[in-house]
């Protein structure tokens, strides 16, 4: 018996904003690294993250393995946008809104 040996399909998904989500989840790339850096096994992850693969984050982290420098850059990169994206934000709204500006901006939208 021979077993035949396929190639497949990256469970990773860029969406619209240029972030990298694992299968058809909206769970980041960065939030599977970093559970796996802070000692989370494949099951513990999937555990936590129910819509989740095993075999996708099973994926994801042999790709990190394998491209560590790359992958910690990208998140690296990531979380400095989020800095400046809530900087930004706090900038314009202030750093904790009250419950008055809460409303006052849901009845904005």
């Amino acid at each position: 018996m021979t077993l035949a040996i396929q190639s497949e399909p990256t469970p990773l998904q860029t969406d619209i904003d240029g972030n990298l989500r694992i299968g058809k989840t909206r769970v980041l790339l960065d939030t599977v690294v970093v559970a796996f850096n802070q000692g989370y096994s494949a099951e513990e992850i999937v555990n936590h993250y129910p819509a989740l693969d095993l075999a996708d984050v099973y994926w994801v982290i042999a790709y990190y393995l394998r491209n560590r420098q790359n992958v910690d850059a990208f998140i690296c990169e990531n979380k400095k946008k989020s800095e400046e994206a809530r900087k930004r934000f706090e900038d314009r709204f202030g750093a904790q809104p009250t419950r008055e500006e809460l409303l006052a901006r849901h009845e904005m939208v």
